[in-house]
C-alpha cells in the first residue's frame, strides 16, 4: 500500500528509483518489484515540487499508481496517452523528462501547468478544459488506423469530466467506428462507485483476460448460427455482469468494460493493463482512487488541496500586507445571497465551480434555488433559458473561459428569444499562472455582437455590485465581467442599487488626451492620467455604448485611448472606433488591450506588464503615439 505521508518535504527528497526512471523508457527497466517503492518516491518529489512552485496537487496524488501502470505497460510516446483536464498530469510530467523543469512550473518562460504539444512529445493533446479526452482519443485512433499503424490510444478521464456532454458524444460514436481505444475511468469517489474489492479486482482480470475473451467470441460464432440464442446469452451475460459490476451503461453503449479496480494496487494495475492493451475494440477500464492520496491533510480535504500555494522559506521575514479588500467572488457571493432574499425569483446556476465563485454561503441559506449542474456549461445556459420562460430569474456564476464552450446556447436559447438571463462572468482577462487555456480574453469580443446583450466592466467592487444589480434588473440577457483576485478596496455601499444603462463617468477631467477604460484598469489609467494630465473616463458599459460621452470626449482631446484587458479585435475598443467611423469623426484612436497571441503563463502582473496594460505601459504607448 502506498505511504502516507504527513508534512510537504522543503529539501529535495532522496528518490534513488526515481533517479532511474528520467523516462518511460528507462521506467521500464524497472522490476515490477520495485514499482511500489518508486510509486511513493514520486509522491514524495511531486510534494516537494508542487511545495516550491504552487499548483494543482490532490488529483495528481491520485493518479501516481496508474501514471506508472500506464507508462510501464504501454510504449509511449508511439502509444498515445491522452489526459483529460491536466490536473492530473503532474506525475506524468515528472516521469517524461521534466522532473527537473517542474520546479518552473506555471512560472514566466516555465513549463505549464497542463499537458502542451509544444511541450513534449509525450503530451499528445493540449487540454486545460475537461472532457475533451475520449474525443481526441478517438480521432487518434482512427487515424492511427487509417494508417495502417498499429499503435495504441489510451484516454484518462475523471468521474467528474464525465459529467459533461461532449465525453458521452464520443462514449456514443467509438462503438460506432470500432475504434481500437481504451478509455479509463479515474473515479476518486465522487460520483460513480464505491464497489471495489478483492471479488472486483478479481472479476476485473477475469473480464480482461484473453481466455475469457476468447470463450465469449467463441460462443457468439456458435451461438449466431442458431435464431435467438445469441441474443438470449447476451442478455443472460449482461445481467450477469450488472449484478456483480455497474457497467452496464458502457456495454449498452458497447464498450467492453471493466472493473471497477483499485487504482493504487499497482500488480492489478499491470496485470489487467496488460490483458486490455491486446483487446481490439472500444475498452473501458473503471478504476477507483483517492483524490490526495498518500498525503493525509490532502485526503481528509480533498477539496481544499485541489491547489496549493507554494510554501514560504521558514526563515523568511514577512513582508507586511498591504490591506485588501474581497475578491471580486466574493463580492458576487454576497450580492448573489442578497438579491435571492428580495426576489424570491431568483436562481443560482454554476457548472461546477461552487467554491471558485464563491457559491457556498448561497447553496446553504437556498438550497431549493442552487443548481449546480456539474461540468455542463451548455446545460447550465439552456436550464436557464428553460427557468427564464417560466418567469423565473436565473443568475448564472461561470469563468470568461467556459462560457466559451456555451456559445451557442447563449445565442440561440438565450439571446435570440431574450431571455432574462444574467450571466456573471468570473475570471475575466488574464488569469495568470493556469496559462491561456484559463483566460478570459476574448468575451467582450464574442459578447458584444450578440444584438440585445447588455455587457458591463466594473472597474472595482462597488461598481461590479451595482452592475450585478443593472443586469438582474434589466428585461433581457445581461452580462457582467469582473476578473480573478481583489480590487482597489473601494467602499461597498450595501444597497441594491442599478446604474443608468449606457452612461459612463468621467473619474479625472485634463486635456489633449481621453483615456477611455473598460474595467480595472481604471486604476492604471488614473496613474496615467496624472503623469499625463490626461482626461479618465470610466466607460461602464460595452454594450450599449456611451456614445454622447465618447463624442464629447472627441471633440474634446487630440488623442482618444482605449483601455480593455480583452482582445483588441472586436473588443471595447473597436466598439469605439465603429461608432466613429460611423459618424464620420476622424480622431485619432490607440486602442490598447491584449495582443493578437496567446499570453503565456506567468504571474498576473507580469502579463500586464508584457501586454503594455499597467501603468508604464500605457504611458509609453501614449508617448510614442503622440511622438
Amino acid at each position: 500500500m502506498p505511504t502516507t505521508f504527513h508534512e510537504i518535504p522543503r529539501q529535495r527528497p532522496v528518490t534513488p528509483l526515481l533517479d532511474r526512471a528520467r523516462t518511460p523508457a528507462e521506467l521500464r527497466r524497472l522490476s515490477e518489484a520495485e514499482l511500489e517503492t518508486l510509486a511513493d518516491e514520486l509522491r514524495l518529489d511531486l510534494l516537494y515540487t508542487v511545495g516550491q512552485t504552487g499548483g494543482h496537487f490532490g488529483a495528481g496524488l491520485g493518479v501516481v499508481e496508474l501514471t506508472i501502470a500506464l507508462h510501464y505497460v504501454f510504449d509511449t510516446p508511439e502509444d498515445r496517452l491522452v489526459w483529460d483536464v491536466g490536473h492530473q498530469a503532474y506525475p506524468h510530467k515528472i516521469l517524461t523528462g521534466r522532473r527537473e523543469r517542474m520546479l518552473t512550473l506555471r512560472q514566466k518562460d516555465g513549463i505549464a501547468a497542463f499537458p502542451r504539444r509544444s511541450e513534449s512529445e509525450y503530451d499528445t493533446f493540449g487540454v486545460g478544459h475537461s472532457s475533451t479526452s475520449i474525443s481526441a482519443a478517438l480521432g487518434m485512433a482512427i487515424a492511427a488506423r487509417r494508417q495502417g499503424v498499429k499503435r495504441k490510444t489510451v484516454a484518462v478521464i475523471g468521474d467528474g469530466a464525465l459529467t459533461a456532454g461532449m465525453a458521452f458524444e464520443a462514449l456514443n460514436h467509438a462503438p460506432e467506428v470500432g475504434a481500437d481505444m481504451l478509455v479509463i475511468l479515474n473515479d476518486n469517489d465522487m460520483s460513480i462507485s464505491k464497489n471495489v474489492g478483492g471479488l472486483s479486482n478479481y472479476l476485473a482480470k477475469i473480464l480482461s483476460s484473453r481466455t475469457y475473451t476468447i470463450m465469449r467470441e467463441g460462443s457468439k460464432k456458435v451461438l449466431s448460427r442458431l435464431p435467438g440464442a445469441w441474443e438470449i446469452a447476451r442478455k443472460a451475460e449482461e445481467h450477469a455482469k450488472g449484478m456483480l459490476v455497474p457497467g452496464t451503461l458502457f456495454e449498452e453503449l458497447g464498450w467492453n468494460y471493466v472493473g471497477p479496480i483499485d487504482g493504487h494496487d499497482l500488480p492489478t494495475l499491470l496485470a489487467t493493463l496488460r490483458n486490455m492493451r491486446d483487446l481490439e475494440g472500444p475498452q473501458f477500464l473503471h478504476v477507483i482512487t483517492k483524490k490526495g492520496k498518500g498525503f493525509a491533510p490532502a485526503e481528509a480535504d480533498p477539496i481544499g488541496y485541489h491547489a496549493i500555494t507554494k510554501l514560504e522559506p521558514i526563515n523568511a521575514t514577512a513582508e507586511p500586507k498591504k490591506p485588501s479588500g474581497p475578491r471580486y467572488s466574493n463580492v458576487f457571493g454576497q450580492w448573489l445571497c442578497d438579491m435571492a432574499a428580495a426576489d424570491p425569483r431568483l436562481m443560482g446556476i454554476t457548472p461546477a465551480m461552487k467554491e471558485g465563485s464563491d457559491l457556498v454561503a448561497f447553496s446553504e441559506r437556498f438550497p431549493d434555488r442552487y443548481f449546480d449542474v456539474a461540468i455542463a456549461e451548455q446545460h447550465a445556459v439552456t436550464l436557464a433559458a428553460g427557468m427564464a420562460c417560466e418567469g423565473a430569474k436565473p443568475v448564472v456564476a461561470i469563468y470568461s473561459t467556459f462560457l466559451q464552450r456555451a456559445y451557442d446556447q447563449l445565442i440561440h436559447d438565450v439571446a435570440v428569444q431574450h431571455l432574462d438571463v444574467l450571466f456573471a462572468i468570473d475570471r475575466a482577462g488574464l488569469v495568470g499562472e493556469d496559462g491561456p487555456t484559463h483566460a478570459g480574453s476574448f468575451d467582450l469580443s464574442y459578447l458584444r455582437c450578440i444584438p440585445g446583450m447588455l455587457v458591463m466592466t466594473p472597474s472595482d467592487e462597488n461598481e461590479l455590485r451595482r452592475m450585478l444589480t443593472t443586469g438582474y434588473l434589466y428585461d433581457g440577457p445581461a452580462a457582467v465581467r469582473y476578473p480573478r483576485g481583489t480590487g482597489p478596496n473601494a467602499p461597498i455601499d450595501p444597497a441594491l442599487v442599478p446604474l443608468e444603462i449606457g452612461k459612463g463617468v468621467v473619474r479625472r477631467r485634463g486635456r489633449q488626451v481621453a483615456l477611455l477604460v473598460f474595467g480595472v484598469q481604471l486604476a492604471e489609467a488614473l496613474k496615467v492620467g496624472e503623469t499625463l494630465d490626461a482626461t479618465v473616463v470610466d466607460m461602464r458599459f460595452v454594450k450599449p455604448l456611451d456614445e454622447a460621452l465618447v463624442r464629447e470626449m472627441a471633440d474634446g482631446h487630440e488623442l482618444l485611448v482605449t483601455i480593455e484587458e480583452n482582445v483588441v479585435m472586436g473588443g471595447a475598443g473597436s466598439a469605439v472606433g465603429e461608432f466613429l467611423a460611423r459618424e464620420g469623426i476622424l480622431k485619432p484612436l490607440l486602442q490598447l488591450g491584449l495582443p493578437d497571441r496567446y499570453v503565456e503563463h506567468a504571474k498576473p502582473s507580469q502579463m500586464l506588464a508584457e501586454c503594455g496594460l499597467d501603468a508604464a505601459g500605457i504611458e509609453t504607448a501614449i508617448r510614442t503615439r503622440l511622438g
